[in-house]
């Protein structure tokens, strides 16, 4: 009787677990993949500022311009000095008439015609008229690099977008000073939404049933609605023991920017549980009760 009894506890004990609910939804938020704070690399005056809230951008795409006529005129100084051709012309027409001029003396010195002092000092010329050469090449070479570097400066005084996404806030107008030391106050704030971050939080015992690259199904909820696929991008290393919690992060694509970013929503998993077990059946709950067992008569 006790065998029989231990084989029926069994099987009620797998319909139990089989009776565990897989499919589970769970609360979700649909966030921006990245918050941007624009701010400029330079203190200046701000100019334009070619956005506003709320306006759609595209990566690269002008937000920002600051006062930059000083910037303007330098960078062009630098410009004309890198194509000037003055010295360097001069500097090539003394080194081929001391050249010529050195292998004139160099003959008449071979018969005897003139000291060697008169050859060497026509060699030292052309050694002076090479290096004049050099140094004006060099100070071109200069005049180039500053070009470039001015050019550099006279760029960060405009602003462009580094995301595809959308303007959260505008804080500043044309007209006030864009200072790069102030943190508290950026020129602009930008969203990337045309990829999303759906973060979820998911139960302890979930842990170890997923996996990054997985499909799972996000419900937004009201008035925006619809299924959309993600996939799990993120697994947390570290839990939270107060709650009995862990984050996961979805990468939810959004072409057309048509989903917005902040709204809640739920995270449909097909093979994790949605919390607890499920009470188990009546049918269960009696196959797991153990059979009296009758105490057998003395013959």
């Amino acid at each position: 009787m006790g065998q029989w009894s231990r084989r029926w506890g069994q099987a009620g004990l797998a319909l139990l677990l089989a009776g565990r609910v897989f499919a589970g939804e769970f609360d979700c938020i649909i966030e921006p993949s990245k918050t941007v704070e624009v701010r400029a690399a330079s203190e200046g005056l701000i100019e334009k500022i070619w956005v506003d809230r709320g306006d759609m951008v595209k990566a690269g795409q002008l937000l920002v311009t600051l006062d930059s006529g000083v910037e303007r005129a330098a960078s062009e100084a630098a410009r004309y000095r890198s194509t000037m051709q003055g010295r360097v012309r001069t500097g090539e027409s003394r080194v081929e008439f001391s050249t010529v001029k050195y292998q004139r003396r160099e003959k008449l010195a071979g018969q005897s015609f003139i000291s060697l002092h008169d050859r060497d000092e026509a060699l030292t010329e052309k050694r002076l008229a090479e290096s004049e050469l050099l140094e004006a090449k060099d100070d071109r070479r200069l005049a180039e690099i500053e070009y470039r570097r001015l050019s550099e400066q006279l760029r960060l005084r405009t602003i462009r977008s580094p995301v595809d996404g959308v303007v959260v806030d505008r804080l500043l107008n044309a007209g006030e000073l864009a200072d790069n030391r102030d943190l508290r106050k950026p020129i602009l704030r930008l969203a990337e939404i045309a990829t999303l971050f759906v973060e979820v939080l998911m139960p302890l015992d979930a842990f170890g049933k997923l996996v990054p690259g997985q499909s799972v199904e996000v419900l937004p909820e009201s008035p925006v609605g619809g299924r959309y696929a993600a996939t799990v991008k993120v697994i947390d290393r570290v839990h939270d023991a107060a709650s009995g919690t862990f984050g996961v992060r979805l990468e939810l694509a959004n072409p057309g920017l048509k989903l917005p970013a902040g709204i809640k929503c739920r995270a449909n998993f097909a093979n994790v549980g949605a919390g607890r077990p499920a009470p188990p059946s009546v049918g269960a709950t009696r196959l797991r009760r153990p059979m009296p067992v009758t105490p057998e008569k003395p013959m």
